[in-house]
């Protein structure tokens, strides 16, 4: 990579540490078996791979069945970076505590979500945001990035610089908070005068902080997949193992009572009445699009501006929230596309869009057990191409000079 390359990289990129990986301790490793290295028959035995997770709300699930899998197959992380979600699950995991957040997250309902969101209409997003991480620094503790057992980046967007902010030392909770910011949704984050705001405004698949973990794989989880239609949730049971074909799936969890029930409808109506709909919709967001576009009728060159109408949202089962989401994934996706051409990796995962909407948080044993799946496909898939001498020589030498 010559000098101008890396001129234009860091242009518009503020890293908050020393580039260098450094080796780290292992008095905290994230993994649950012996540090000592056994001899395995495993496909990953003795290969390092740098964990690019991406962002995509609820979809971010799917992060934990991938790394599963990866250290099933005894690969061994060595260097994460991820944006929005996927700076949570990988600060989770390299914190030694995903187990522990996976516990939480799969045991929580629709209701049990409502009950974290505390809604604000004087801060400058819908939802503070203290409820949520004061549970999810009780579970990862106080601890600095730079402490880890492997190197980390989380990435987050600085609204009034407009660059892309990498955190790679400091507070990890503060780090991930700053990334999840979604805009108009999370309140943002506050640091040395910056406003700081979810990092997939600018990098929603961060792989460029990965290069100098020299792994032997880089291992991008896309979660703005396009066009595979087919990819469907897993069914699962309660324990998140997938069913048996022709098995019911167990009854989700419900709330209990008259008075949940009044409190969750009180909430959605506050919910509602913040983001301006005036009528509950009843479909998902594709589902609202596919209508959309059915009903649409070819342009009549003819028609002056004065005669066009307007988009009535509610027509089309859509909020103005579904709108400002379907924005910033629009953008992501576009984004997400020029990362991956710049720097392709060596084995992308496509996590679907179509699979879920992005706030489906009360949907975490599905998206894990589909993160599982998708993972092992690739890899097989990987290994069939390694078989044949395919991939990307060029690449993987100059993204080690």
């Amino acid at each position: 990579m010559n000098s101008n390359t890396r001129e234009e990289l860091h242009m518009n990129t503020e890293v908050v540490a020393p580039e260098a990986v450094e080796p780290k301790p292992d008095n905290l490793n994230p993994k649950t078996d012996s540090a000592e290295r056994i001899p395995s028959p495993l496909p990953g035995a003795g290969k390092t791979v740098a964990l690019v997770l991406g962002s995509g709300g609820a979809r971010g699930y799917a992060h934990m069945g991938v790394i599963e899998v990866l250290e099933e197959q005894g690969y061994e992380i060595i260097a994460i970076a991820g944006c929005s979600m996927g700076a949570l699950i990988g600060g989770a995991y390299a914190a030694g505590k995903l187990q522990l957040y996976k516990d939480w997250v799969t045991g929580l309902g629709q209701f049990d979500l409502f009950r974290l969101l505390d809604f604000s209409l004087s801060s400058p997003g819908a939802i503070r945001g203290d409820k949520i991480f004061a549970v999810i620094s009780e579970m990862l503790g106080d601890i600095n990035i730079e402490d880890l057992p492997i190197a980390y980046t989380a990435v987050a967007t600085d609204l009034l610089a407009h660059k892309e902010v990498w955190f790679q030392e400091g507070s990890l909770t503060r780090a991930i908070r700053a990334s999840v910011a979604i805009p108009s949704f999370f309140t943002p984050v506050m640091i040395g005068g910056r406003v700081l705001v979810d990092g997939a405004l600018l990098n929603p698949l961060p792989i460029i902080p990965t290069i100098a973990a020299h792994a032997d794989l880089i291992v991008a989880v896309n979660l703005a997949g396009e066009g595979d239609f087919h990819v469907e949730l897993p069914r699962v049971d309660r324990k998140g193992e997938p069913c048996p074909p022709g098995e019911a799936v167990p009854e989700a969890k419900l709330t209990d009572g008259a008075v949940e029930a009044e409190w969750l409808e009180r909430w959605k109506r506050r919910a509602a009445s913040w983001f301006g709909t005036e009528s509950e919709s009843s479909g998902s967001e594709e589902d609202a699009l596919a209508q959309a576009e059915e009903s649409a009728s070819p342009v009549d060159p003819s028609e002056t501006r004065e005669e066009a109408k307007p988009v009535s949202l509610q027509q089309f089962g859509l909020g103005k929230f579904d709108i400002m989401n379907l924005t910033i994934e629009t953008m992501q996706s576009a984004l997400t596309q020029y990362k991956i051409a710049g720097y392709p990796p060596d084995l992308l995962v496509n996590v679907p869009k179509h699979v879920c909407k992005s706030f489906d948080y009360h949907k975490a044993p599905e998206l894990i057990q589909l993160g599982r799946q998708l993972a092992e496909e690739s890899l097989q898939n990987y290994r069939r191409r390694e078989g044949r001498g395919a991939g990307n020589p060029l690449w993987r030498n100059n993204r080690r000079r």
